[in-house]
């Protein structure tokens, strides 16, 4: 975990509106996530020559993984795609130059606790801390949530920043994962945001859908279909093999009220560093209702050089899926710059 996880993100006391045995079941799943690299090593059967280099990893960077997600996780298999995305490895130990804790220099676009507000006409909310799942390639993963997570008590500073600044017509719930917040909280908080007239989009990042699928549950679904905003959720999937059948499920839901559905990857080597995994993500995702939105460029962030890839080849399998699919098919290419004023289109001269 990034950050204890408080009341605030756990319903412990009944809230008739939102609480019930569903809604408690994600939350189990999610307190109950494995975060003992030998406990998962053992699991899907791996070598304990991993061990040693996992655990000091695990020490920079907590492993966590819900347990429902390992279904799609081969076993005895330490190249597996998925598991690269979640397992902590002696890579991440290296330094490396051009590699920094603060890629994107977020601290300079933060004027209120909880806040970013890098580009015109929308800030993005850390409302929470914590993740369902600790992407080993976060760009946030050194971010100094504990100094920044302004809580209950610091909603009135946030949302008196957004009233004050009519060009801001969208506001964006990142984290950590706004959906690891409970939905008592996330309802207190939109009702208060609805309130300034110039909000028009609600977009949500989460990859709850994807890794915890039972979280997409009456309650939740309720919260949204109350909101007089445009909801846009956008899910982060980086492989075809991310999605089952309980995801093709959850995201059923979210079409049935009108939630627009886009997702981001992030191009991964030895994850998804080929054109055919690419196209076979991107023709999933539109066969279940999920219009690719952006391919990103991995965030130059301490610990995650393994992952890197020298841009050419990301042009290159760029413009293979631009040859082999449709134009709706096809992700922007970007990556994001610090002080830039939008994500940068990637090319390759």
């Amino acid at each position: 975990m990034l950050a204890t996880e408080k009341d605030n993100y756990y319903p412990i006391q009944p809230i008739k509106k939102f609480i019930t045995m569903k809604s408690i079941s994600w939350q189990n799943a999610l307190m109950n996530a494995i975060t003992n690299p030998q406990e998962l090593i053992t699991l899907l059967n791996l070598d304990m020559d991993l061990l040693e280099k996992a655990q000091a990893a695990a020490k920079l960077f907590p492993l966590k993984i819900p347990r429902g997600f390992l279904a799609r996780i081969k076993k005895n298999d330490p190249d597996d795609p998925l598991l690269l995305q979640f397992l902590p490895l002696g890579f991440e130990l290296e330094e490396h130059p051009f590699f920094s804790k603060d890629p994107l220099k977020e601290l300079n676009f933060n004027p209120v606790n909880g806040l970013l507000h890098k580009y015109h006409g929308r800030v993005l909310l850390t409302l929470t801390s914590v993740c369902a799942i600790n992407c080993r390639f976060c760009f946030r993963r050194h971010f100094p949530y504990e100094k920044n997570n302004p809580g209950t008590a610091g909603w009135e500073k946030t949302l008196e920043y957004i009233a004050k600044d009519s060009s801001i017509s969208e506001v964006i719930l990142s984290g950590g994962d706004p959906l690891v917040a409970n939905d008592h909280l996330l309802d207190q908080f939109t009702k208060k945001l609805c309130a300034i007239r110039h909000i028009k989009r609600l977009r949500i990042h989460s990859r709850l859908p994807i890794v915890l699928p039972e979280r997409i549950c009456d309650e939740l679904l309720a919260w949204i279909k109350d909101l007089p905003l445009k909801v846009i959720l956008v899910t982060h999937t980086n492989h075809p093999n991310e999605i089952n059948h309980e995801v093709t499920h959850a995201i059923d839901k979210l079409k049935n009220i009108n939630v627009t559905l886009l997702n981001q990857s992030v191009l991964l080597k030895n994850v998804n560093d080929n054109a055919q995994t690419l196209i076979e993500l991107s023709e999933k995702l539109f066969e279940i209702g999920i219009l690719p939105y952006y391919l990103h460029i991995l965030d130059k962030v301490q610990g995650s050089a393994h992952f890197d890839l020298p841009r050419e080849k990301a042009f290159a399998l760029h413009q293979e899926m631009a040859i082999r699919l449709p134009g709706f098919l096809v992700p922007k290419l970007v990556c994001e710059q610090p002080g830039a004023k939008a994500k940068s289109p990637v090319f390759f001269l």
